[in-house]
């Protein structure tokens, strides 16, 4: 159980919130699913491409301030965006932010736009 984060997520961190670093390395210490972040600090260009393609509701992202992260899961080594993988990702998110007194919250909770690889600092 658990894992080092590889190569592209460490780059994917670089201009994220230090408490968000912590949190994501203690996930992933603790995870039984493999994820990746696919994404941290954002532009706004960059947010308002994704704003254009539906893929984000808002320009006020805490990617643009560095305060959030997505990922993406690989169970068994291969990419899934199966809610239910999230899920299980989401509570070693949520323990390692307990632990490090930090709080998150997961897209995945969210009622008006399910976004389950999106995690952000309140």
């Amino acid at each position: 159980m658990g894992f080092a984060l590889n190569e592209r997520s460490l780059r994917n961190l670089k201009g994220v919130n230090q408490d968000m670093v912590e949190v994501v390395h203690r996930a992933a210490e603790i995870s039984p699913v493999y994820f990746v972040v696919t994404e941290g600090l954002r532009t706004v260009q960059r947010q308002a491409e994704l704003l254009a393609k539906g893929a984000s509701r808002t320009m006020n992202s805490k990617h643009i301030t560095g305060r959030a992260v997505d990922v993406a899961a690989f169970p068994g080594g291969k990419l899934s965006w199966e809610f239910k993988y999230y899920k299980v990702i989401s509570e070693s998110f949520k323990q390692a932010a307990k632990e490090l007194d930090i709080k998150i919250r997961w897209g995945g909770d969210w009622k008006s736009f399910v976004d389950s690889p999106h995690f952000e600092l309140i």
